[in-house]
This record gives C-alpha cells, structure tokens and sequence, in this order.
C-alpha cells in the first residue's frame, strides 16, 4: 500500500458565532445555516433545538429538562497526496464530533465522532460520474466499481495514527430515511435508539457506505415521527453509552427537521409500514431558514471541482493505490 497518504485534521467550533471557511464545502449543512441575513438567528435556534431534544431524551436525575447542553466542532480533514514538492492536499472529509456538557459538577463528555457525512469524492460520484455512465443508457445502472476508491480513502483514514490520535471510537454517521423506500417497524426496541424499523430493500447510498465498512440500522426513537439511519462500525446498541448516543440523535434529528420537515417534522408519526415522502404536506416548519435548492445545485458544482483538482491529476496515483491497497 502507498503509505504517502497521510492526513491531518483541523477542528472549528459550531456555535452561534461560526462562518464557514473558506475550504469548507458549501454543500454541508451547517454551512447553509451559517450564511445570509439570519445567519446568527439560524444557528442559535438550531443549537437550542438539539440542546432540547437532549434533555427530553436524557431525562433521569434532569427535573428541570436543562441539565445538559450540546457543544459540537466540525472536523475536517485533509489528505496529503505525498507524490510532490508543493502542497497537494485535498479535502477528504469533514464531519461533526459532539461532546456532552452535564451542568451538574460543570463535566465535559466525549460525545461521539461522525454525525453529519460530507466528503467532495462522494459528490463527485453522485453528481459527475454516476450522471455520466447514465448519460446515454436506455436503463438506470451503477458502475461496477461505483465508491470503490472513496471506501478505501474512508478506512485507510480510519486506520491512520491519526485518526487513533483523535478519536477514542469509530463514529457513527446518521442520516435520513429514503423517501424511495418502505419501512416496517419490529418488536425490537432500544431504551435509546428506540423501535427498530427494516427497509423492504437495499438503497445505492446503503451499499456505498457498505464500501466504507459501514453497516446501518433504522431506530425512531421516543418522541420522532420517522426512522434515523445509523451508519456504524461493530455493535451501535453497545459500543456507545446512552448520553453518547443521545447526542447523535438530538444533532441529527434537529438537522433533518431543519433540511426535510416534511418527514422529521411531520405532524403524524411514522405508521407500523412507513414510506417517507418529501411531498407531505402535513408538517410544520421549524424557525430555521435552510436552502434546500442551493445544496442540490453546489453538489454538481463540487462534483466537477473534486473531478479537476483531484480525480484528473491524481488519476494515476489513485489507480494504482487502489489497486494495491487492501484493508
């Protein structure tokens, strides 16, 4: 394996005060929230949205619903190319890690790494190369090695010093349900996670994240209207304690509500076989303001920035690593 990819990880905190940088994709969420005239107004509501929903689901020894709040830095990390003089990094990923502030004894808790996904490689696949093999075929097809190179970029950052250095668990990343798909609630029930929901078939982004390493299940937890998709390494119900699972959940579902009211926010809750549906008109808006239009149209455009500045020049570098590298 090529060991000149290394990586380094830079961490900005996410509160009421946050404006992207400059290397930040413009596709990530919280970078959506953080830009316009409502800006400050966006993040504050956002951030008293998960800080609530944390206190609802931490109830025990928590009488007044306020012993807990929620602090979260963005993560990002570049990657070091190693096959030149100059500088030929690249933006790999960038995630959230939260971490749990329990007011009582004023303790500060590892929360867990991942949450939100963002990654360039991902929007080039989705946006450029998969838009291009279907450019021309009379059916809908995926290719052959679709995710193959952004799931060994993904692992071989996870095995890095760094990422041990870093981080004292794999993450968890959590997403929203297709709207695609139908979803049929079991007997099982985590005391956290909640009821357990199973898709009735396998989605492109289930299968692209399988190339990561990444499994998932599908929990609403108490109080949700629809699943949660957690995508997870080794066992999600007992590698994580409850306020660290807590924490996934009050950021993430705050997010969803905020980028699809029509599912997170609707006004009835997911039913026994669920099929999501981002025309549902019966839901409430949150006092967020997010750009849903913006995201899809920048993820074609970072698409073709990933394609310019790292798949063409890198080509043949990236080739033969990937060939090679078994993880």
């Amino acid at each position: 394996m090529n060991k000149d990819f290394t990586f380094s990880v830079k961490r900005i905190r996410f509160d009421e005060h946050y404006r992207p940088s400059d290397s930040t994709r413009l596709t990530t969420n919280f970078a959506n929230l953080a830009r316009g005239e409502h800006r400050q107004e966006n993040l504050r509501n956002a951030l008293r949205m998960i800080d609530n929903r944390f206190n609802t689901l931490a109830q025990w020894d928590n009488p007044q619903g306020d012993r807990y709040a929620v602090e979260l830095e963005i993560v990002s990390v570049d990657m070091y190319m190693g096959v030149s003089g100059g500088d030929d990094s690249f933006p790999a990923i960038e995630v959230l890690q939260t971490s749990i502030v329990d007011k009582t004894g004023n303790k500060r808790i590892e929360g867990i790494v991942g949450n939100n996904f963002s990654s360039y490689v991902r929007d080039y696949d989705f946006s450029v190369l998969l838009l291009k093999h279907n450019q021309d075929q009379q059916k809908f097809g995926i290719p052959d090695d679709f995710g193959d190179l952004h799931g060994k970029l993904f692992k071989h950052f996870l095995n890095s010093d760094v990422y041990r250095q870093n981080f004292s668990k794999p993450p968890v990343i959590c997403l929203s349900v297709s709207d695609n798909k139908v979803y049929r609630r079991t007997e099982n029930q985590h005391p956290v996670l909640g009821i357990e929901y199973q898709p009735n078939e396998s989605s492109l982004t289930e299968r692209y994240f399988k190339k990561m390493g990444l499994q998932v299940r599908y929990f609403m937890p108490a109080g949700s209207v629809a699943p949660l998709a957690f995508y997870f390494f080794g066992d999600l119900l007992n590698d994580y304690t409850a306020l660290e699972l807590i924490s996934t959940i009050s950021t993430m579902e705050t997010f969803q509500k905020i980028y699809r009211p029509e599912i997170y926010n609707a006004n009835a809750p997911a039913a026994q076989c669920y099929q999501p549906s981002l025309k549902n008109q019966d839901h409430s808006l949150t006092r967020v303001i997010y750009d849903r239009e913006e995201r899809s149209r920048l993820a074609v455009e970072q698409g073709r920035f990933t394609e310019e500045h790292f798949i063409k020049p890198y080509r043949t570098v990236l080739e033969q690593w990937s060939a090679g590298c078994v993880l």
